[in-house]
């Protein structure tokens, strides 16, 4: 019932709960091409912003634990780093079904705000550089741009070096 009144209302669970945090935002919506490779540099593209400046939702595994990682669509996640920012061993990508399942988003759409179940987070460090980033809004097609400190705060995210070039 929930879902269908945020719905109702306009957002997707993301943008709820930056509205319920006060926090301020802004919402981006261009139109997705299913045939785009990559999501994220379609939403740099689509928006007219540096590839520096979106930032993607990667969730991995590390040690068992689904965690995820907040890194620019113009580089990589370095897996061993995201590891070392949670004081784990060893990550991997994580399956995309559990991705999904976990999060209630679908995959290039992940929203690192309002998750179904609430993940550890790393932000990768470059974010801060910025005054504000834009991240996925929950679906395919909708950004969100907000300050780093506040996506860091409401994520409870840890801020560490975890993407590369």
């Amino acid at each position: 019932m929930a879902k269908k009144s945020k719905k109702q209302a306009g957002g997707t669970p993301a943008t709820v709960a930056l509205t319920a945090a006060g926090t301020p935002f802004t919402v981006h919506a261009y139109d997705h091409d299913p045939a785009s490779p990559s999501y994220g540099e379609e939403a740099a593209e689509a928006l007219g912003v540096s590839p520096e400046r979106v930032f993607k939702t990667l969730v991995a595994d590390v040690d068992g634990e689904l965690t995820v990682a907040v890194v620019p669509v113009a580089g990589q996640l370095d897996l061993k780093a995201l590891a070392a920012a949670v004081g784990g061993k060893r990550a991997a990508m994580a399956d995309p079904a559990a991705a999904e399942r976990t999060t209630g988003y679908v995959r290039g759409g992940i929203s690192p705000l309002g998750q179904r179940k609430r993940l550890r987070t790393v932000l990768d460090a470059s974010a801060s550089a910025h005054a504000t980033i834009c991240v996925s809004a929950g679906r395919r097609g909708l950004e969100v741009e907000l300050a780093p400190s506040d996506l860091a705060a409401l994520t409870d995210a840890v801020l560490a070096p975890i993407g590369r070039g």
